[in-house]
């Protein structure tokens, strides 16, 4: 599997763990956006996740040989 390909299985897995927890704990925009708590699973979900897409988005690019 490429890279690509296992960073994008990470994100989906991310969503499934997100969705999880908004159902089980419910999410309102202050605690998603808000929490600057390195520790709260909202926090980790949202820094790793931007990490990932933006690694996909430049492998995208470079398969392409477009620029960002």
């Amino acid at each position: 599997m490429s890279d690509k390909q296992e960073l994008i299985k990470e994100m989906l897995e991310l969503q499934k763990k997100f969705v999880n927890y908004e159902h089980q704990q419910g999410v309102n925009p202050d605690e998603y956006w808000g929490d600057t708590d390195a520790k709260h699973p909202l926090h980790q979900y949202r820094e790793r996740y931007a990490e990932i897409a933006s690694k996909v988005i430049d492998l995208a690019h470079a398969e392409k040989h477009s620029k960002r």
